[in-house]
Parts: structure tokens; C-alpha cells; sequence
């Protein structure tokens, strides 16, 4: 299956959250067992190589694509979630994101210091997300090899940014516009 298959899988619902803005859904691709297999096997074949120990996830269709790759890659899968799903002690990063402001956790010593660890999420649009989550495994001590993404929406700037902050970045699909 090509990327432009794999695109042609990708719904676009405009004006959600807001107007003027035109969310790439991923659900629908997920849906499609043939393309969610191609995709999980495109972006294994791009890590692969770094040997990662640990596959870390953004909430929330990040957990998908994270654990999807972690069981492609036997490598275990580590969540960052939203503030107060974790039932243990946990660490955290406040950040700002285009919509206004959050906050990301995981659980304490889940990430072992110098633990080599691939960070991925469903799409990266300014990158806020992704920088606070790249900035929370540095914090524990973690070595971020790479950040992955299904789509990548480069008219908003996030893989420069997070490149920008000495995170490499790679994603399978990009879309113009938000």
C-alpha cells in the first residue's frame, strides 16, 4: 500500500475543535486492517534501526500507534498521559498548547535513566505536545532517539520546533493547512 493510499484512508473533519480548523482523523484508517498494518510497518521500518528500549505513547491515539510498534519492534510500551489517569506516583510537565494549556504525566521510574526511548503520537501540528513530552523523559533522564508521527501538518511549524529543540523527527504523511 502506498502513502498515497495510506492518506486516502485519513478522514478530514472540518471546523472541529473550531472553525477554520480541519482535523486529520486517523480513526478511519485505523479501521482499515490492511492500512493500519501498512502504516505500523512504514514506521517500524524507519526506527527499527535505533534499537529503541522503550516505545513511550502520547495520550491518546498515540497509545495505538505506540503500542502497535512496540509489539512490531519487542519492545516494551510506556504511556504519557493527561494529568490524574495514573494510578501511581507519577511525574509531570506543565505545557501550553494551542488550545490553551495541559499537562502530561507518567509513572515515577517507569522510564530507567539512559533508557534509549522513541516517542510517538498520532500527528504533530505546533508541536507543543510533543515538545513537553520529549522534555519529560529528558527530565527522567531519558535518551529521546526520535519522535514519530503518523501526520505531520508542516504549515504549523511542530517538526521544526521539535527538531529545533535536538529532537529528530520522522512522519509518514503530511498534510497542508490545519
Amino acid at each position: 500500500m502506498s502513502i498515497d493510499s495510506l492518506t486516502a484512508l485519513v478522514r478530514t473533519i472540518a471546523d472541529f475543535p473550531k472553525p477554520g480548523i480541519q482535523f486529520r482523523d486517523i480513526t478511519t484508517l485505523l479501521a482499515d486492517g490492511a492500512g493500519f498494518r501498512e502504516l505500523v510497518d512504514h514506521m517500524a521500518r524507519i526506527v527499527e534501526p535505533l534499537d529503541p528500549d522503550l516505545v513511550v505513547g502520547v495520550e491518546a491515539r498515540g497509545f495505538i500507534l505506540a503500542a502497535a510498534l512496540a509489539h512490531a519492534l519487542g519492545k516494551g510500551f510506556v504511556p504519557v498521559r493527561k494529568a490524574g489517569k495514573l494510578p501511581g506516583r507519577t511525574v509531570g510537565i506543565d505545557y501550553v498548547l494551542e488550545y490553551g494549556a495541559d499537562r502530561l504525566e507518567l509513572h515515577e521510574g517507569q522510564v530507567p535513566r539512559g533508557a534509549r526511548v522513541l516517542l510517538v503520537d498520532d500527528l504533530i501540528a505546533t508541536g507543543g505536545t510533543a515538545q513537553a513530552a520529549a522534555q519529560l523523559l529528558r527530565e527522567q533522564g531519558a535518551n529521546v532517539l526520535m519522535a514519530i508521527f503518523a501526520i505531520d501538518l508542516p504549515d504549523l511549524g511542530g517538526r521544526l520546533a521539535l527538531e529545533a529543540d535536538g529532537v529528530a523527527t520522522a512522519a509518514i504523511m503530511a498534510f497542508a493547512g490545519h
